[in-house]
């Protein structure tokens, strides 16, 4: 006999076995809710839960004041999945990528990205409710999320950046850009200590403010100076500073500064540079890099699909020495 929490896979079994059999096709509406009752001695609710189920898995769609139809014939997969990316970059790529390679190819994954633009984030995920399993957001520095994420009718999952308001409300897989950055400059402290005063560079609202308090508690512990700044157009670079730039064109404009003050990075002056390319390998000699580890982002993030309770990982982060300290 099945108890009261399965008897809605009645409905579920029921709208399968007639895709298998060819009985169902796509666009052949089903049972409504009523009947499904009357089938299957079954109360209103346990019947919308299997209607919630199907919906979820991109099975079954509905039109309002009509009932519900098959919308998709493919049922093999265990989780239909809806990923927000906040933007579309090489290491969102390589992220993106991981986390493909690590599910089950029979999953269906929709990725959207909201460009940090609040009402699309807000748009996208009004949209997508009740009709995914699974939903991974990047919501990044947005505010007051919860009620909107609670709402979606699905397992929901955090990646990359997101607001303490969230911590332990959901599992996420997420870099903690404050300890990250302390952690990464104190493994490198040996390379550090011939510079005198640490300069960040972040110039973009969507850019974790988070970093620079990392670089405050290194540099009281190991007293050096340290300042902020939005922008390094048109400045001097002075013996002694190193600068830890988030923006590849920041990178760009210190190099063309560099060379025409004839200043070598890693003996007149240092540049960190947050997360890993290939061009940073070889650039200028190699330029050192604070950088979180996106592919196991993506890996890790696969590996929690389906686990129970709320898991939140902090991913890996690395200070990746190179000729530019």
């Amino acid at each position: 006999m099945l108890n009261n929490d399965s008897k809605y896979k009645l409905i579920v079994k029921y709208v399968q076995g007639g895709i298998m059999s060819g009985r169902l096709q796509k666009g052949d509406w089903i049972p409504s809710i009523n009947e499904f009752r009357h089938m299957f001695n079954l109360s209103r609710d346990t019947v919308f839960a299997g209607i919630t189920e199907l919906k979820s898995r991109g099975i079954i769609e509905s039109k309002q004041g009509k009932g519900y139809f098959v919308d998709s014939t493919n049922f093999q997969s265990e989780y239909n999945i809806f990923l927000l990316f906040n933007e579309l970059n090489e290491f969102k790529e390589e992220l993106f990528n991981a986390f493909i390679e690590s599910i089950d190819n029979r999953n269906s994954v929709n990725l959207q990205f909201h460009n940090y633009n609040r009402d699309v984030f807000d748009q996208l995920l009004t949209e997508a409710k009740g009709k995914y399993t699974t939903y991974i957001v990047m919501t990044g520095k947005f505010l007051g999320t919860e009620d909107l994420l609670n709402s979606l009718g699905g397992r929901v999952y955090l990646l990359d950046h997101y607001d303490k308001e969230l911590y332990g409300k959901y599992s996420a897989v997420a870099q903690d850009f404050e300890q990250d950055t302390y952690d990464g400059l104190k493994s490198g402290i040996e390379h550090l200590k011939q510079y005198k005063r640490f300069i960040m560079v972040q110039n973009e609202a969507k850019e974790p403010y988070e970093r620079f308090y990392g670089l405050k508690r290194f540099c009281q512990e190991f007293d050096f100076e340290c300042r902020y700044l939005n922008s390094i157009e048109n400045r001097r670079i002075h013996e002694g500073d190193v600068f830890i730039l988030v923006n590849d064109r920041d990178l760009v404009t210190i190099i063309k500064q560099a060379a025409k003050q004839d200043l070598t990075p890693g003996k007149d002056f240092g540049i960190i540079s947050y997360n890993e390319t290939p061009l940073k390998e070889v650039l200028c000699g190699g330029i050192t890099t604070l950088s979180t580890d996106f592919r196991q982002m993506g890996k890790t993030m696969a590996s929690l699909l389906g686990m129970p309770g709320i898991e939140a990982i902090r991913n890996p982060w690395r200070l990746n020495i190179r000729s530019s300290i």
